[in-house]
């Protein structure tokens, strides 16, 4: 395992408002505290970090221990613009779409893009209000203007974490979207489960379908990626983690060492995927 250079895909900053954003796009009330609608899928989740003055700093200084050159984050508050703006070394702006938005949302696309120079765009299908399955028309604009830009989509699949339906986040939606846009970049986030053997089937038919390993626990990566990843799927598996949003970087780094991927998958999986598919290099 290499352990400097490291991209993670997924992280973000200590924010207290974190979840009442969250709360708020999910459509429930304001959080009691601390409170996550996905705390019942995590255990030991770093909650003592948020009271720091600095979350920015709180997050750099866990990076730079743990080898982590470049963080992906999303721009969902001030906060996450602030970092980009002084930390453009560190920090790779993610935008967001929303679908039920029409030509305003594409339009804030190309704004997030023009602004921020964002490398790519994500989506939670089942946290649209109301949701808006993978498949569905609505999101085929913001597949065309992802094309467009040559950016990528990080797109939550699987079973959601939050107590939400699954149905527009079931994974053989998305063999339809790979055959309509060849071209888009599709990285798939949160597990895919419980459809991951599906998941390696498409990503053997699809040259640009990807998977990333947010939001799991090293030690809960599921075996068909691993096998994948150590056979014929070592360009296709791409690190992500969930720091702070569920678990410490102490807790992914520290399980990692027990991933079981072969030699010479760990650098393409820590950080050479992700750069190729970021466009980094």
């Amino acid at each position: 395992m290499i352990r400097s250079g490291i991209v993670d895909t997924m992280i973000g900053f200590p924010d207290p408002e974190i979840y009442e954003r969250l709360a708020k796009s999910l459509g429930g009330s304001k959080p009691n505290g601390l409170q996550s609608p996905v705390d019942y899928m995590f255990k030991n989740s770093p909650k003592d970090l948020y009271g720091a003055t600095d979350p920015v700093s709180v997050t750099l200084k866990e990076m730079d221990r743990f080898g982590i050159e470049l963080g992906v984050i999303t721009l969902d508050g001030k906060m996450s613009r602030e970092a980009v703006r002084k930390h453009p070394d560190r920090f790779i702006p993610q935008g967001t779409v929303d679908p039920n938005r029409g030509m305003d949302g594409i339009r804030r696309m190309v704004q997030q893009h023009e602004e921020y120079g964002v490398r790519s765009f994500s989506a939670f299908n089942a946290g649209y209000k109301p949701q808006v399955a993978i498949s569905d028309p609505l999101m085929y604009p913001i597949y065309a203007k992802c094309v467009e830009l040559g950016v990528p989509i990080f797109m939550c699949a699987g079973v959601p974490g939050p107590r939400l339906p699954m149905a527009p986040q079931r994974v053989e939606l998305i063999d339809q979207v790979m055959y309509d846009f060849p071209e888009l970049v599709l990285v798939t986030r949160h597990g895919c489960e419980p459809w991951e053997d599906l998941a390696v089937k498409l990503m053997v038919k699809w040259p640009n379908l990807y998977y990333s390993t947010s939001a799991f626990a090293p030690k809960f990566y599921p075996k068909a990626i691993i096998d994948y990843a150590n056979t014929r799927g070592a360009d296709k598996v791409i690190y992500g983690g969930y720091f702070p949003m569920g678990m410490t970087l102490e807790r992914i780094m520290g399980e990692m060492e027990k991933v079981p991927f072969k030699e010479d998958v760990w650098a393409k999986f820590l950080r050479e995927n992700s750069r190729k598919v970021l466009k980094l290099d």
